[in-house]
C-alpha cells in the first residue's frame, strides 16, 4: 500500500506533467492559431487523452498485473484507444481546421500523428504507474530487511548475555570453589555488570565511556580470578566523551584474550588493551599470549567471535575493519570502527 505523503507526491508529479503538456503545445500551437482556440482545442486533446490514460491506469493495468492476461489486456484496450484516436481527429477538424491547415487536418498523416501521440501519452502514464509501484515495492522490501536485520541483531545481543555470564560464573564458582577472600568483591562487581547489560545494553548506542567502564569491571574480575599474577594493561589515548558505540561490541575479543591468552600455571602469560581514539575513528587492539597447545574442549565450539563479526557487518556496514593477527608467540586483535 502507498502511504499518504507518497500518494501526495504521485498526484503531484501527475499534476505537473499535464501542466508541462498544456504549457508546452499552448506556446507552440499559440504561433499559428488564436490563443482562444489552441486552449480550447488542448482541453479537449487533453481530456480525451487522461481519459485514455487514467482508465488504463486505474482499471486495466491493476488488472492484467493481477490476471496476468496480455491478451485480454490488449484487447481491452483496442477499442477504447481507436475511440479515442478517432474522437482526437474529429476535435481537431472542427477546432484547428482553418485557412492553410484545413488540408493537413483532413490528411492520413495528421491522423497518425494523433494516433502515435495518444499511444505516447498513454505508455507514459502507464510508466507513471509502473515506476510508481516500484519505489512503493522497494520501500517495503527495504522496510522488511530493515525488520529482519533488527531481529537478528537483537538475537545476536541474546546470545552474547548468556555467553558472558556463563564465562563470568564459572570464574565465580572458581573462587568460591577456593574460598577466596575476593568472593564478595567479585559477586558485586558481576551485579554491576549485569545492571549495565539489562538497563543499556539492548538500545542501538551506548556511550564509549561507559562501554569502557564496563570492559574495565570485566579485566578486574580476571585480575580477581588469577589473584594478580599476570601483566595486563589497558590503555586509552584519546577522549571517549561524547561518542557512541554498538553495546558490547568489544567484549568477545576480550573474553577471548583471556580465556586463550592467560593462566595461571603458565608463565610469561600477558594481555594487552588498547583504545585510540581519533576524531571520527575508534581503534580496538587486543593482544595476548599464545598458551602452550592443549587439547580442545569437548562440547560445541565457541559462538564469540562469530557473534562479533556478524554484529559488526550489521551495526557498522562498510564502517567497520577487522584484522586478526596469529603470530608465533602472540594472538593480536585490530578493530577499527568508523563512528
Amino acid at each position: 500500500m502507498i502511504s499518504v505523503s507518497s500518494r501526495s507526491r504521485v498526484v503531484a508529479l501527475h499534476v505537473s506533467f499535464w501542466s508541462v503538456y498544456f504549457s508546452f503545445y499552448t506556446y507552440q500551437f499559440g504561433q499559428e492559431f488564436p490563443r482562444r482556440q489552441v486552449v480550447v482545442g488542448l482541453l479537449a486533446a487533453m481530456a480525451l487523452n487522461a481519459a485514455l490514460a487514467y482508465f488504463n491506469y486505474l482499471y486495466l493495468l491493476p488488472r492484467v498485473l493481477r490476471n496476468r492476461r496480455v491478451g485480454e489486456y490488449l484487447a481491452l484496450l483496442a477499442v477504447p484507444y481507436a475511440a479515442t484516436v478517432a474522437l482526437r481527429v474529429v476535435a481537431d477538424r472542427h477546432l484547428l481546421a482553418l485557412g492553410g491547415s484545413w488540408r493537413y487536418v483532413h490528411s492520413a498523416a495528421h491522423t497518425w500523428s494523433v494516433a502515435v501521440g495518444v499511444l505516447f501519452m498513454g505508455v507514459f502514464i502507464a510508466m507513471l504507474y509502473f515506476a510508481t509501484h516500484w519505489f512503493a515495492l522497494e520501500a517495503r522490501t527495504r522496510a522488511l530487511e530493515n525488520d529482519n536485520l533488527a531481529t537478528e541483531l537483537r538475537y545476536l545481543k541474546a546470545q552474547l548475555n548468556p555467553h558472558f555470564l556463563f564465562n563470568t560464573l564459572n570464574n565465580l564458582y572458581y573462587l568460591a570453589y577456593t574460598r577466596s577472600s575476593h568472593t564478595p568483591e567479585v559477586v558485586a562487581t558481576l551485579a554491576q555488570m549485569m545492571r549495565y547489560m539489562l538497563e543499556e545494553a539492548n538500545r542501538p548506542a551506548v556511550a564509549l565511556s561507559r562501554e569502557i567502564d564496563y570492559l574495565t569491571s570485566y579485566i578486574e574480575l580476571e585480575k580477581l580470578r588469577l589473584n594478580n599474577p599476570v601483566p595486563i594493561t589497558f590503555t586509552v589515548a584519546g577522549e571517549p566523551t561524547g561518542r557512541l558505540v554498538a553495546p558490547l561490541i568489544f567484549m568477545a575479543f576480550l573474553e577471548n584474550a583471556f580465556k586463550h591468552g592467560v593462566s595461571t600455571t603458565c608463565a610469561g602469560a600477558w594481555v594487552r588493551i588498547h583504545f585510540d581514539l581519533t576524531t571520527a575513528e575508534c581503534c580496538f587492539t587486543v593482544a595476548n599470549s599464545k598458551l602452550p597447545a592443549a587439547a580442545p574442549a569437548p562440547g560445541p565450539a565457541g559462538t564469540g567471535l562469530p557473534n562479533v563479526r556478524r554484529r559488526l557487518a550489521l551495526s557498522y556496514p562498510g564502517r567497520h575493519e577487522l584484522r586478526v593477527e596469529d603470530l608465533p608467540d602472540e594472538y593480536r586483535i585490530h578493530l577499527r570502527l568508523t563512528l
